[in-house]
């Protein structure tokens, strides 16, 4: 027997859907205060112990809210670079964030000191990719979103180029193996203070996305029918896929390059609800949320050492492309 349409519905209803994320999130999250090499109890914590409590805020809290926060962030990102740029395979990736961020954090650890720095130089790394990305689409003067995917390949061609030349300059027992850990992904390490720097542009960006929900599913349609609506096509959308690789840079900064979360989430949002509207950005951000802390536990508990969070993000990415494209192949 088929389920009826009004069944359909109901559980496609994005508030139900929504309130169901969240909630695996909060449970990944509780989870991801006390799984981990040292274990905690909440006795010891409320007990007021010293090492207990030093775990918690130095080690555990700061690596959750950095997955809650870095998922939902990313997650909400992909949508809009999907969305804006109607691509069913836009992600950072194709705006020369994640390139640029690469070469600007190696660019870091060779010339630069600390942490911070090189958190700065991803920073500015990301930003710089985008920008050129931008500017090349810029000289079409036709608007096409075709054109910055292209931009996008070839600032990615370069930035790997770049990225190359550096590591053949870097110390192979030291730097070289600083860049490569970058490159590979992971909340090990992110500090409480690290977050608080970045907290406000992170959330001001995913403020700003979010009150410019209805411009982005505006920009979803072809172009000429979004001037007929009395939308300035090529201003938005320079400004929100700037707002979106702010989003994205103050998270890959702090974190590395994580793979395929701002892939996955979005089209697993638009699968679950059957819409591409403001409550389907929700869930992107939420089930980034949910991937990047899974992965994270998954990371940490999986084996002896720990591991990067962009293997098990790619173990879920990979396949999914490849059904993603087999789907777009047949027409479905």
């Amino acid at each position: 027997m088929r389920p009826s349409t009004a069944s359909l519905t109901a559980r496609r209803d994005p508030v139900w859907l929504c309130a169901a994320a969240g909630l695996l999130l909060a449970a990944l999250a509780l989870c991801s205060l006390f799984v981990g090499k040292y274990p905690l109890s909440p006795e010891k914590l409320l007990a007021g112990d010293p090492l207990q409590l030093r775990v918690f805020w130095t080690l555990r809290f700061s690596r959750t809210l950095m997955g809650v926060l870095g998922g939902f962030c990313l997650g909400t990102a992909g949508f809009v670079y999907q969305t804006v740029l109607r691509n069913p395979l836009a992600s950072p990736d194709v705006i020369g964030v994640s390139s640029g961020a690469s070469a600007g954090a190696a660019a870091g650890i060779l010339f630069c000191s600390g942490t911070g720095a090189v958190a700065a130089s991803a920073f500015a790394g990301a930003l710089g990719g985008t920008a050129v990305v931008l500017g090349l689409s810029s000289l079409d003067r036709s608007g096409k979103n075709s054109t910055v995917v292209l931009s996008g390949i070839a600032v990615h061609a370069l930035a790997q180029t770049a990225l190359m030349c550096l590591k053949l300059t870097a110390d192979p027992e030291r730097e070289l193996a600083s860049i490569e850990y970058w490159i590979m992904g992971s909340l090990n390490g992110v500090s409480l203070g690290a977050i608080v720097w970045n907290l406000p542009l992170c959330l001001g960006s995913l403020l700003a996305l979010f009150l410019l929900h209805r411009q982005i599913v505006l920009l979803s349609v072809e172009e000429g029918e979004a001037r007929m609506l009395g939308v300035h096509v090529s201003r938005l959308r320079l400004l929100v896929i700037l707002t979106a690789a702010l989003t994205v840079s103050s998270v890959v900064s702090l974190t590395g390059l994580i793979s395929f979360i701002g892939l996955l989430a979005p089209h697993g949002a638009r699968l679950l609800t059957g819409q591409n509207r403001a409550s389907t950005m929700w869930l992107s951000g939420l089930l980034g949320g949910v991937l990047l802390c899974g992965a994270d536990l998954l990371a940490r508990s999986a084996a002896a050492v720990e591991l990067p969070v962009s293997i098990f993000t790619s173990l879920l990415g990979a396949p999914f492309l490849i059904w993603l494209v087999g789907r777009e192949r047949r027409g479905i």
